[in-house]
């Protein structure tokens, strides 16, 4: 699968192992970033790289990795057609995807070790949509009516 990854200073180190393995596993990896510990970088910095690049369709999912996890899902939330989630445990990846066309999943390096790390990623990119159970496309077409009502063309918040 082609994926596009990035990280903060803090989530840095997790992000090269991560990226690492799975390239090895024969995925198509883009890094955009940090591309060394820079901890005077900002996590939504990265959140938009990588939010951007599914926009793009540079790759039809990504990876984000900070300190806890949060900052980056906070800040790839904000970018409508980008549903993050932040998962340290394997149901959550897989069933994020399943359930919710997840895109981007979160990690946060001070959370998890690499070894778990591994088993999340393997978990979000083995996942598709499930798209044949009325349930969830009902739901999912919720989610993007709800963002539908609160992006204007440009980016501003519609009034309620």
């Amino acid at each position: 699968m082609k994926l596009v990854i990035a990280s903060d200073h803090a989530g840095f180190a997790l992000k090269e192992e991560v990226r690492a393995y799975l390239a090895k596993k024969g995925h198509e990896i883009t890094d955009l970033g940090a591309y060394k510990v820079e901890p005077e970088d900002d996590y939504p910095d990265f959140a938009e790289r990588v939010g951007l690049a599914l926009k793009r369709g540079d790759a039809p999912r990504g990876i984000l990795i900070c300190g806890s996890g949060v900052g980056v899902c906070v800040a790839a939330n904000k970018i409508p057609g980008i549903r993050a989630g932040m998962c340290h445990d394997t149901y959550s990846a897989h069933q994020g995807v399943e359930h919710d066309d997840m895109n981007v999943v979160v990690l946060g390096a001070r959370i998890i070790g690499a070894a778990l790390a591994f088993e999340v990623v393997d978990a979000f990119v083995g996942a598709h949509f499930t798209a044949s159970e009325e349930r969830f496309v009902r739901r999912f077409k919720k989610v993007l009516d709800i963002e539908a009502r609160y992006q204007c063309g440009d980016g501003s918040a519609k009034p309620a």
